[in-house]
């Protein structure tokens, strides 16, 4: 094992008599990729912060080797002294250090560097905070919440950069898919304490089950032990109990012990308001485009919404997203072509635009629109203290300034003020964003047990394979020009559908090559000599297309199994199983096809060759 280069051991922190940390710690090795996953406000960026060097703890001891360097990302960068932001992610370098890195790093990040910093949105904010503290390559990189107002490819490619990276790696991120991807040890804090799991996120929420069912299971032990030695002292001969002081002096430490052990921290319980049924059809686009200049955002397109389906908006930033989202709910009107919106409908929206709650309003304030102490949820008046307790808020919380919040519990708050509000179409646009794992798993739960209908925007993998039943993605995602496809299924089998799409345009062209050379796809051109098949080659020819009439119907089985929108919920085990199923024979399909086709090609090549003058 390698010496540590960075270490925080028994690390303490209070907020106003509160322990946030309380005992943590962190140790970073080289090659480390490790990441910090805890509820919001659990003390994860904090910690982070000591480690880079930027907060103190009250105590604890704090190793960085001196050599090692460092770099943290910002969530509010700093460009004063910069005109452009190829300067400020140019600061970022070292002595030695490749200036052409910056370039690189900016060009996939959709900066040109020639950006006024005065200027940018926070996610482009974002976006150059990356290219500074990746263009160095350090020995430590330090990233709470990169790939926070990333679109799909370049989350794409910061994960293969930083799978690439020789640095070693502490990660904060709410996208499930991406620590899965990069992370190879994992490190929980809770409660104030941090533990350690050598392993990825994949194997993460298993391993905490199992340690929360332990701690369960010993504090029920310790609630048995208590129960007997209170029997003891309560029957037991009195000059024994009286001589038996230790005795009594344990059972008072486990006493102590039982009342001050803290459990997890609950998790929110909550559910939509219902309203009254929408009509069965909720959208009817026909043929409706939309233009800014000389550029397309969105061809001609048409769609059908019904009720209860679970839509998915994917697609690179700037590909028009949002604009087809206000197009099919009416907020704006299409060039040409028409919307239709189905009757009876209760429109509510999570917008992603979280600076536009009002930094001074109260959370009490916010939840109720300043009508007084309570508000109706489910055609029940409930007291706002009460309600917020179901999204983890403390009751003394109700009259703390919205501006105090971290941006986690800012979207938990915006989540509980839209669901007491009755709805049968749901808009959430990018609703994952500082979310923490469990309030995901909640809102998880929520989309895809919704009676209603939802439309969604989001660049978050795992949550629109969990969720949605169809998904709307560009149909050139690397040069987006208006045209839109819906695919059926999550993100996956959106992926999975073009992969078998491109493949077979692939067969196509290859076949049409051959036809219009006159020259055999086949690798064996001992075959054409002989000018016949080989008895191997008649016997796959022949039976090649029961093979994949067999496999076809397999597929089918799966895609009306996994059609099922209630599956997922109910078993969720299976449809991974399902899914992993679908793709295996869909890839032996393709396979199948493919060895089909190249034999068919040979065959009418060596016929027409034998037939020939």
């Amino acid at each position: 094992m390698a010496p540590p280069i960075l270490k925080l051991d028994d690390i303490l922190l209070t907020f106003g008599g509160t322990p946030l940390l309380a005992g943590a710690g962190l140790q970073v090795e080289p090659g480390d990729r490790i990441c910090l996953v805890g509820r919001n406000g659990s003390g994860k960026s904090t910690l982070m912060k000591i480690a880079a060097g930027l907060a103190e703890p009250q105590s604890g001891e704090i190793f960085r080797h001196p050599s090692v360097t460092i770099r943290y990302l910002h969530q509010a960068p700093d460009f004063d002294g910069f005109d452009t932001v190829q300067a400020y992610a140019e600061a970022g370098l070292g002595p030695g250090d490749d200036p052409y890195r910056v370039a690189y790093l900016l060009q996939h990040l959709g900066l040109t560097g020639e950006e006024e910093p005065t200027r940018l949105s926070g996610g482009e904010a974002r976006r150059a905070a990356l290219a500074r503290v990746l263009a160095p390559e350090p020995d430590i990189l330090l990233l709470d919440e990169p790939t926070n107002h990333l679109d799909l490819p370049t989350i794409e490619w910061l994960e293969d950069e930083l799978v690439r990276s020789r640095s070693a790696l502490v990660l904060i991120s709410h996208d499930r898919r991406f620590l899965e991807k990069v992370s190879t040890a994992t490190v929980w804090l809770d409660r104030g304490q941090s533990r350690r799991l050598d392993r990825g996120f994949a194997h993460f929420e298993a391993w905490r089950d199992e340690v929360l069912e332990a701690e369960e299971l010993e504090q029920h032990k310790l609630g048995k032990a208590i129960e007997r030695e209170e029997h003891w002292l309560r029957y037991g001969v009195t000059a024994r109990r009286k001589r038996n002081m230790r005795r009594l002096g344990e059972l008072q430490d486990m006493r102590a012990r039982h009342r001050g052990h803290k459990g997890p921290q609950g998790t929110v319980q909550a559910t939509v308001a219902d309203a009254r049924e929408s009509g069965k059809l909720v959208i009817e686009a026909e043929k409706i485009t939309k233009a800014y200049g000389d550029r397309t955002i969105v061809a001609p397109f048409s769609i059908r919404v019904h009720r209860g389906d679970r839509i998915g908006l994917v697609g690179p930033n700037g590909a028009g997203k949002t604009t087809l989202l206000k197009l099919l709910t009416g907020q704006l009107a299409p060039d040409t072509g028409s919307v239709k919106l189905g009757t009876n409908l209760e429109i509510a929206t999570l917008d992603q635009k979280r600076e536009e709650l009002n930094l001074d309003e109260t959370l009490a304030h916010y939840l109720t629109d300043g009508r007084g102490e309570t508000l109706l949820v489910n055609g029940e008046q409930r007291h706002v203290t009460g309600y917020m307790k179901e999204f983890l808020f403390q009751p003394e919380q109700a009259r703390t300034p919205i501006r105090d919040l971290s941006g986690g519990e800012r979207a938990r708050l915006m989540l509980a003020r839209i669901l007491a509000r009755p709805t049968n179409l749901l808009i959430l646009d990018e609703p994952t964003n500082d979310l923490d794992i469990e309030t995901l798993d909640l809102l998880q739960e929520i989309v895809a047990g919704f009676s209603g209908t939802v439309i969604l925007v989001s660049h978050d993998r795992d949550f629109l394979d969990r969720t949605v039943t169809s998904t709307i993605a560009p149909a050139n995602p690397e040069a987006p020009d208006g045209r839109w496809i819906e695919y059926a299924g999550g993100y996956s089998d959106m992926m999975a559908q073009r992969r078998g799409a491109l493949e077979e345009r692939r067969r196509s062209e290859k076949a049409e090559k051959a036809r219009s050379s006159g020259a055999s796809s086949s690798p064996s051109e001992p075959q054409k000599a002989k000018g016949k098949l080989s008895f191997k080659q008649k016997f796959a020819l022949e039976n090649l297309p029961k093979e994949i009439a067999r496999s076809e119907a397999e597929i089918a089985k799966r895609e009306e199994k996994m059609a099922d929108p209630d599956l997922f919920s109910r078993d969720p085990n299976g449809f991974a199983k399902l899914a992993a199923e679908l793709e295996k024979l869909r890839t032996d399909l393709t396979r199948m096809e493919e060895e089909w086709l190249e034999l068919e090609m040979l065959r009418e090549e060596l016929e027409g060759s034998a037939g020939g003058p």
